[in-house]
């Protein structure tokens, strides 16, 4: 990378970092069961909710129960339930729409992470009727409080009910992009892992391992702080410890439990510590090829950190003590490689391949262009990398 865009990015991402005691960030208000919404919403004088879900969810009657709840409390709930797992433009505008007609006055985001997003940039584009969801992309746009909104996570990964963060796809464009707003934090967050025991195996895998990718990414960065570095390492901890028992049995409520504490506290952790070009990367393959993102940062984890080399083996090491991979005698680059090695064999455990398929040689140059236009200067990363460099990480990945 040219040093003078190296100069700058470091003096943006220190400017950040300087700036993040001042910045507004809060964490949503805790809720343990869905049976304490009744109450919250008569306290906030809202009657009537938009329930921003997927098909598969609804189909599968899960968000029977709380649908149920709400009708008997006499609070009227509008569905939409057309989100995609790469959420997209329409779906937002189809989302708000539903919201208009039925005079909705708050929010429920049941789901993973893509339900999630959805309904916070819905939010926004209640909060701003004559802005399109384009001229909000990027930090800092949505400045105006959204209705209230209450995110329901039914994955253990994506720690989007306590996050700035919303990412949506440009179908038309074949382009994702992240949305990073401090008014787009949930108002409450409901942390039942009574929601999360259907979660098929291979969700509870790549959700799970969306969340290490969180929590790694946050600690190896160059804008941590004691707190993110505590939560990140307690994240790691908690997903090693459980993370395999929640695949292979899902009625395990302690393993769930363990492990949407992890997304949770990982989602604050990279709030305020931000992610890397892991997730840059991951987004540009959601956007051309729709690959699911949990599952295009599991494979894309091991790779990335091995790219990154002796600048990260201290902290990996670190990681290592956290995840009971390694003995503390052993030397750093001992202790990253085996950090990377548990990794790997963690991903083979869970069924998730090493490589992806269908990356096309021709897309790589725009899909690493996108990603560095993403990460490059906000994303704080050990080493910083050009477009040409990152189009390495693709053809690391690729069948």
């Amino acid at each position: 990378m040219n040093p003078l865009i190296k100069t700058y990015c470091r003096a943006y991402q220190l400017a950040f970092r300087l700036a993040m005691p001042l910045l507004p960030y809060r964490e949503p208000e805790q809720l343990e069961s869905i049976q304490a919404l009744p109450p919250l919403l008569d306290r906030l004088g809202v009657g009537s909710v938009l329930l921003v879900t997927d098909r598969p969810l609804r189909e599968a009657g899960i968000t029977g129960p709380l649908e149920a709840l709400l009708a008997q409390t006499g609070i009227r709930c509008a569905v939409y339930d057309g989100t995609r797992a790469n959420p997209t433009v329409q779906n937002v505008e189809e989302a708000r729409e539903r919201y208009l007609a039925e005079d909705c006055r708050g929010i429920i985001a049941f789901g993973g992470g893509s339900s999630l997003d959805c309904a916070k940039v819905v939010g926004a584009r209640i909060a701003y009727p004559r802005r399109s969801v384009n001229q909000m992309r990027g930090l800092l746009r949505v400045l105006r409080r959204l209705p209230p909104l209450i995110a329901i996570p039914t994955t253990a990964g994506t720690g989007s009910e306590v996050t700035v963060t919303a990412v949506i796809t440009d179908s038309q464009r074949k382009h994702k992009y992240t949305m990073n707003n401090f008014t787009m934090i949930p108002h409450y967050a409901v942390l039942d892992p009574a929601v999360t025991r259907t979660l098929p195996p291979a969700l509870t895998a790549t959700t799970g391992m969306d969340a290490l990718t969180h929590a790694v990414e946050a600690y190896i960065g160059g804008s941590t702080t004691r707190e993110t570095r505590r939560l990140a390492l307690e994240a790691v901890r908690l997903i090693f410890e459980n993370i395999e028992t929640a695949y292979q049995n899902g009625e395990n409520m302690e393993a769930r439990k363990n492990m949407l504490h992890a997304a949770h506290i990982a989602g604050i952790a990279f709030s305020k510590s931000y992610v890397g070009y892991i997730h840059a990367v991951a987004h540009s393959l959601g956007g051309q090829y729709n690959i699911p993102h949990g599952l295009a940062n599991a494979v894309l984890l091991p790779a990335a950190l091995e790219a990154y080399g002796p600048c990260v083996h201290r902290k990996l090491w670190e990681l290592s003590q956290s995840a009971g991979v390694s003995v503390e005698t052993a030397s750093e680059e001992a202790g990253a490689a085996a950090f990377i090695s548990a990794i790997r064999r963690l991903n083979r455990h869970l069924g998730i391949p090493e490589r992806l398929p269908g990356i096309r040689r021709e897309d790589i140059p725009v899909m690493a262009a996108h990603a560095a236009r993403e990460a490059n200067p906000l994303y704080p990363v050990p080493r910083l990398m050009s477009a040409a460099e990152l189009g390495r990480f693709y053809a690391a990945v690729s069948q």
